[in-house]
């Protein structure tokens, strides 16, 4: 079986399996590639507060109720891009978020896309919307498939993760299910997002503001 398959059959199942399993894969796109170093599980319709298929199919997260495999982007607190893989079997909408990876190949095109102040090369891709920065990734690459050979692709790691290195944890970011234990990293590497238990901001209404 090639590893193609195999990535792809890993996709096909849970979506904290799949993030397990993506660790250390790498991804490219826009001339950049970089190895991922954190990602994120979201389980999908009924089960997961945090997952944005809580509460059933929208215009906005039709792709995540499969088929496996494909890219679900969106666009975050006005200015960010963040990209998901959609996992788990057609119809349950699970993806895992992308959160962090350290640039590999075409670190001076990350570097003019980032635009850091001060330079630092564990920064290019470190946090969700970083990453998508560092690759240039936009809203043009919702739905496309990671696994085909495309614009956005999800390639094998160069050697294969040790099981001690992978680290879980609570979820970044999230209003609901935040202590679900479904943010996996490989540990010590700088590249990994510093964990910030989220704290909701009370708005002059006296509504939080939404979740992820």
């Amino acid at each position: 079986m090639s590893f193609g398959q195999e990535l792809a059959d890993l996709l096909a199942g849970p979506a904290d399996v799949a993030a397990r399993g993506l660790l250390g894969c790498r991804l490219t796109a826009g001339g950049v590639t970089v190895r991922l170093t954190e990602v994120e599980a979201y389980a999908g319709t009924g089960g997961d507060p945090a997952s944005h298929a809580h509460r059933g199919r929208t215009p906005r997260n039709e792709v995540m109720f499969g088929p496996s495999g494909f890219a679900y982007v969106y666009f975050t607190y006005g200015m960010h891009w963040c990209l998901n893989a959609v996992c788990g079997p057609e119809g349950e909408a699970a993806a895992v978020l992308l959160r962090a990876g350290a640039v590999v190949d075409g670190v001076e095109t990350a570097r003019a896309r980032r635009r850091l102040r001060v330079p630092d090369d564990r920064q290019l891709a470190r946090g969700p919307a970083r990453l998508c920065s560092a690759l240039g990734i936009d809203g043009s690459a919702y739905g496309t498939y990671l696994l085909g050979g495309g614009p956005v692709t999800l390639l094998p790691p160069v050697t294969p993760l040790p099981d001690e290195l992978i680290h879980s944890g609570p979820r970044v970011g999230v209003t609901g299910g935040h202590d679900t234990p479904w943010r996996f990293w490989i540990a010590g590497d700088p590249t990994v997002s510093e964990y910030r238990r989220h704290v909701p901001k009370r708005r002059s209404g006296g509504t939080a503001p939404p979740g992820r």
